[in-house]
């Protein structure tokens, strides 16, 4: 199945020397790299005899193989990156040399940030995207945002492109391949279970050797009701019984491993009346409904978090569909102390770019009060509500309603 990221995988490789390639666990990074073709080389640091190669001397290694060579799990051996700078930088004028990949860990971003600084163009690459689960090629939507389209043009040029039940059914599953390629959902719940068992046992054991799993596990089911609300590290600490530090590591860890999508809050106002914390999501909706048990579409209709997992599942097309389009942004929501709220607030080339995201196709006037008020205080071009509807349509001069089926 196609991947958005691939176009942005062969334009770094013109650019740099070395191009890092990261996400969670089975979102497809290693599937991905099958486009590069046969004269590439590929060790997987998971692999003991790959990881002896490599770590055995790694200076050696990279003067028996310096070109075309792909590294999977890059963060499993923290001295690679020192090697790799000194490879690059003996013939750093010549790009394409060099893949790493990785589900991120301390020692990745140290590494990258550390040794690879100005040698490295990284992609953030998640789960499918519904545009590409159902072999779509990437929203228009994405195209406007750069052009800087008007509300007008958006209305006129987006059309819906999938069916509300397939909008649904991608809702509810979430993006991980391979519950998608296999199919099913009795497959589907025993794929997620055993994904959690995994990332709880191998990856973050590994990772945090001192970690104590009977906390971080209680932590992890804890995310499901968390999910979509305004984050307070005390209230979490106690609620599991941990210091207020530790409880805000937890946080770093699942967000460091692509698990969680910690959004913060937008400052750039002069109102001082304003919600300085963090909200936070988890990214895949299918492993939000697997914690919470939600087996089917009615029960998550009617379920307390229906909105919340509506709103994050939103956040996480529009954020993975930037990031494919190699489209850099900012991203914060908004909040003022009197509830007035803005779910998603992006900063770009494109100038800023408030969105409200709504489950409903109808939407009340009144409802409309909190975007205004902020493109109003902050000079905003075009601001943006997703919904249900069955067409785009223009809400007010610079606010236009876009189907969720657009993305």
């Amino acid at each position: 199945m196609p991947r958005h990221y691939t176009a942005l995988l062969h334009e770094y490789l013109g650019y740099f020397p070395c191009v890092g390639l990261i996400g969670p666990r089975q979102c497809g990074k290693t599937t991905l790299l099958g486009e590069l073709g046969a004269n590439w080389t590929r060790f997987d640091l998971e692999r003991q005899s790959d990881f002896e190669a490599i770590s055995r001397d790694p200076d050696l290694f990279f003067r028996l193989h310096p070109d075309k060579v792909v590294i999977d799990e890059a963060q499993a051996y923290p001295a690679l990156f020192q090697a790799l700078r000194v490879s690059i930088d003996a013939d750093r004028s010549r790009p394409g040399r060099f893949v790493i990949t990785g589900s991120s860990s301390p020692q990745l971003t140290r590494g990258i940030s550390e040794s690879l600084a100005g040698r490295i163009g990284l992609i953030e690459m998640g789960p499918f995207s519904l545009s590409e689960a159902l072999e779509q090629t990437s929203s228009p939507f994405f195209e406007g945002l750069v052009e800087e389209w008007g509300p007008e043009r958006f209305v006129n040029q987006l059309r819906p492109r999938s069916a509300i039940e397939a909008l649904h059914e991608y809702w509810l599953w979430g993006g991980f391949p391979q519950p998608w390629v296999e199919g099913g959902g009795r497959f589907r719940q025993v794929w997620m279970e055993q994904y959690v068992q995994t990332y709880l046992h191998r990856d973050i054991g590994a990772l945090f050797p001192g970690l104590n799993r009977n906390r971080f596990r209680g932590f992890i089911q804890s995310l499901a009701g968390l999910s979509g609300t305004i984050l307070n590290y005390s209230e979490v600490g106690r609620a599991l019984g941990v210091s207020q530090p530790t409880a805000r590591d937890y946080f770093e860890i699942a967000d460091g491993s692509f698990l969680w999508r910690t959004v913060p809050a937008f400052t750039q106002t002069a109102l001082r009346r304003v919600v300085k914390r963090p909200r936070g999501y988890l990214r895949d909706s299918g492993l939000l409904h697997h914690l919470l048990r939600i087996s089917d579409l009615d029960l998550l209709l009617g379920h307390p978090q229906m909105g919340r997992s509506w709103e994050g599942m939103i956040v996480e097309q529009i954020l993975r569909g930037l990031g494919a389009a190699g489209i850099p942004c900012e991203y914060s929501h908004y909040r003022t102390a009197n509830g007035a709220e803005v779910d998603l607030v992006l900063e770009g080339r494109f100038g800023t770019i408030p969105i409200e995201i709504k489950h409903g196709q109808t939407v009340r006037s009144r409802e409309l009060r909190a975007i205004h008020d902020f493109m109003d205080q902050h000079d905003c071009r075009l601001g943006v509500v997703v919904n249900n509807d069955e067409h785009p349509r223009l809400y007010s001069p610079r606010v236009m309603g876009m189907p969720a089926a657009c993305l």
